[in-house]
């Protein structure tokens, strides 16, 4: 039998969906914490494995940590990011320097972002570290509606990766 790429390391990582898009799985988790500027105790950091594909890219999210991106396997993939400022901007994740990409990328904290597998993909296998660690609660997710009344300029991309409504 003849299994998708990407089904195969869904399956052998044990990969579930996650809220914003693309599947994973919490792989890693200090186990010192360190206190946040808002007082909050966070582990010092996270990891997870995390799969996306042309059906299900990761939304328009903003995390109150610092977010590194590390390629693994598959097919290149684009983050975008939307600045405080409403500055857009694009980094590829991939294997190849000579097409621009990547192998790892740090997205800063309070930073809108989401991302997509190139248009010729068909999945991307990466992890992201947080520090301070991943919690729901410095997580928030975007509808088109909220993005599309802060940053008008950035129209096309918010249509793209911003949800109309929230998942429940």
């Amino acid at each position: 039998m003849n299994v998708k790429p990407e089904h195969y390391w869904i399956e052998k990582l044990e990969l579930v969906p996650h809220s914003e898009g693309g599947y994973f799985k919490g792989v890693y988790q200090a186990s010192e914490t360190v206190t946040t500027a808002e007082q909050n105790e966070r582990k010092r950091y996270t990891s997870i494995y995390f799969l996306l594909n042309q059906e299900s890219p990761s939304h328009f999210h903003r995390l109150k940590s610092d977010e590194i991106w590390y390629f693994h396997t598959g097919d290149a993939l684009t983050i975008h990011m939307i600045h405080p400022d409403g500055r857009y901007e694009q980094v590829a994740l991939g294997m190849d320097p000579e097409k621009g990409e990547t192998l790892q990328y740090v997205v800063p904290k309070g930073v809108i972002f989401g991302s997509s597998v190139d248009k010729d993909g068909i999945y991307a296998l990466v992890s992201c570290m947080v520090a301070p660690g991943f919690d729901y609660q410095d997580f928030e997710l975007f509808t088109q509606a909220d993005l599309l009344a802060q940053y008008p300029e950035n129209h096309d991309i918010i249509k793209r990766l911003a949800f109309e409504t929230l998942p429940e």
